[in-house]
């Protein structure tokens, strides 16, 4: 296959963590082409969609973890296959870039569906499934905030709709003296809607993620927050442990799965505490790499070989 990764640049990549790295890897190691390019390396003209890509490299090297070839010019309505792999936050420049790679669904597999990341805000696409969620608000009225929190037993989680990786979600006590300057942050002084949930005190014991693929699961992982923080998030500092998928976690796959499926979102991440759903990760959904230590095996290559299939 000839692939294409339109992702953030190769120096941000971790070479032990980033799922990105992996898949990219693992086809390599397959045989297949694979490219890097960025966002703004598209470009459409009459109508067909080209990108300015650099053929990688791979190896497992902390310093040098992906090698770019010179630049070429590539029609993506002739290549196999484009992963979407740009982190969030979903800014202007990823709406374009959805948009345009649009314009070759139907004869190249994009995952995921370009639609589909328009239409999956990844705290809000949760909202479609009120049953499997924690008692949930988005507002940007502080006394609606207020209310919903004193009416959950004081203790909530606030986290803005386009933050990532843990960035701005932050602890609510109705008791807090900086109650009021946390909304405000979170809100921008009522500017902007924010999600609050109900505290969940089984938080302190793991959020899991399971990774989808097509519908199905793949693994799971417990990423356990430190001690003192609330966020379990890798990026900022949680540790990680082999998980099981239990009952609970097969009635949320079983749930979401028929809409993930509708929307074309093939590749990704839910995140579930104490059998709640708190997130669906769509954008560049993390944690393969880490769930194929622990779990001894390459989940990577599942995911290739699907592409392939798929193709």
């Amino acid at each position: 296959m000839h692939l294409v990764f339109v992702m953030d640049p190769v120096s941000t990549v971790i070479v032990d963590e980033d799922t990105s790295f992996a898949l990219m890897l693992e086809a390599q190691d397959s045989g297949h082409r694979v490219d890097h390019c960025g966002a703004h390396d598209l470009c459409l003209r009459d109508g067909r969609l080209f990108a300015r890509v650099r053929r990688a490299t791979m190896e497992r090297d902390p310093d040098t973890p992906i090698r770019l070839d010179r630049a070429e010019e590539v029609c993506l309505h002739n290549v196999d296959a484009v992963f979407i792999r740009k982190d969030p936050p979903f800014d202007r420049a990823y709406l374009w870039c959805t948009l345009m790679l649009d314009r070759v669904v139907t004869e190249t597999l994009v995952v995921n569906r370009p639609s589909g990341l328009r239409a999956a805000n990844e705290k809000l696409y949760a909202c479609s499934f009120p049953e499997l969620m924690p008692a949930t608000l988005v507002a940007a009225g502080k006394d609606r905030i207020r209310e919903f929190v004193e009416d959950v037993g004081g203790r909530a989680v606030i986290k803005p709709l386009d933050g990532a990786g843990g960035e701005g979600v932050m602890a609510l006590a109705s008791d807090d003296l900086n109650f009021n300057a946390i909304i405000e942050a979170a809100t921008r002084n009522g500017r902007r809607v924010a999600m609050v949930q109900a505290f969940l005190p089984e938080v302190s014991s793991g959020d899991k993620r399971i990774l989808l693929l097509d519908g199905e699961p793949l693994g799971a992982i417990l990423r356990i927050p430190q001690r003192g923080d609330v966020r379990s998030n890798i990026h900022v500092g949680g540790s990680v442990v082999s998980a099981q998928i239990d009952e609970a976690d097969r009635r949320i796959i079983e749930t979401v799965a028929p809409s993930l499926r509708r929307d074309g979102l093939f590749f990704v991440g839910l995140d579930v505490i104490g059998g709640h759903l708190t997130e669906v990760n769509v954008t560049s959904p993390t944690g393969i790499q880490q769930m194929s230590r622990l779990d001894t095996q390459n989940y990577a290559s599942r995911v290739i070989a699907w592409t392939a299939e798929r193709v």
